[in-house]
């Protein structure tokens, strides 16, 4: 028949298959069809759309066996009506497969179908019995929804990583096993945990550092230095990521001038491998200084040989 689907098929099971395995088996091609993990890919994402439309029969019971009954009307060439008593799952009553003039119409009614219940009136009241028929809207199914959420993060913990709990605007709590490294800007998908089975994206904001900027998986900070420190050089403590460690400052450092500490910036894709720490050294004057430091810088000015001055003088 023109535009038949087979949704056994589609969803890989047997007809006689149980409502556990219809949802396990859903679930597993939709995850693997799903539009998120196939982006541009025109034939996954139809794919895709005919899993969920096979589900929505499949997984309702009602609807299932109108689809079973329509199936075998079909494939016995419209001759007779299907014997009920080859489904375990009965039809209403007022179903009839011969109504439908082609597959797409039949899936159409049926995912709108109306149920319809009969009440009477009390037999004690002076009125005769009378039948009223009440119709309710069957509501459809629901289809797995991907959502979003934001998830802010102090440098430290973005960083090293570890377990956070998060409250999700449709008010569910989660605790979220964060791997270490992560990046502001970057998404973490949790599969599953989305609507009606959908996945929950994670948007990471890594919050200002009052001493650590992030440029890439590199990490900035700015080092503060003596004059005798910058002129003689030598070892200097600095802070990083994972503590207090000692850089060799060379000789005559300027101020602004970037040295760089190998291996002590973020953790990087390549398994093994991390970013740098990057210091930018900052030569401090001193506003106050005692009277003996006094009577030295006094006593270097008078023999230094430092004339940065010297070319405007000539000029």
């Amino acid at each position: 028949m023109e535009n038949f689907r087979n949704y056994y098929a589609i969803l890989e099971i047997a007809p006689q298959a149980a409502p556990e395995e219809v949802k396990r088996s859903f679930r597993r091609l939709a995850r693997r069809y799903h539009p998120d993990m196939n982006p541009g890919d025109k034939q996954a994402e139809d794919k895709f759309k005919d899993i969920n439309e096979a589900y929505e029969v499949l997984s309702d019971e009602g609807r299932r066996s109108q689809y079973d009954q329509f199936t075998r009307f079909w494939q016995n060439g419209n001759k007779r009506k299907p014997n009920r008593s080859n489904s375990s799952r009965p039809a209403p009553d007022n179903f009839d497969p011969k109504n439908y003039t082609d597959f797409n119409r039949f899936v159409e009614e049926l995912l709108n179908q109306e149920t319809t219940s009969q009440v009477r009136m009390d037999a004690k009241t002076p009125e005769a019995y009378r039948q009223r028929r009440t119709k309710t809207e069957r509501p459809p199914a629901q289809r797995p929804r991907d959502v979003e959420a934001r998830l802010s993060l102090p440098l430290e913990k973005a960083y090293r990583g570890g377990r956070e709990r998060i409250r999700l605007e449709d008010g569910r709590s989660l605790e979220v096993d964060m791997p270490p490294g992560m990046l502001d800007g970057q998404k973490i998908r949790l599969r599953g945990q989305g609507l009606n089975g959908g996945n929950l994206y994670l948007k990471i904001t890594v919050e200002l550092h009052d001493r650590f900027t992030l440029r890439g998986s590199d990490v900035v900070c700015q080092i503060p230095v003596t004059p005798s420190e910058a002129i003689l050089g030598g070892l200097v403590e600095v802070p990083t990521l994972d503590g207090l460690v000692k850089m060799n400052v060379p000789k005559g450092v300027r101020s602004g001038q970037k040295l760089r500490l190998a291996n002590k910036g973020f953790p990087q894709e390549e398994e093994g491998k991390r970013g740098d720490q990057i210091v930018e050294i900052q030569v401090v004057i001193p506003t106050t200084v005692s009277p003996a430091e006094e009577a030295l810088y006094a006593q270097i000015r008078e023999i230094e040989t430092f004339k940065p001055r010297q070319t405007l003088i000539n000029s």
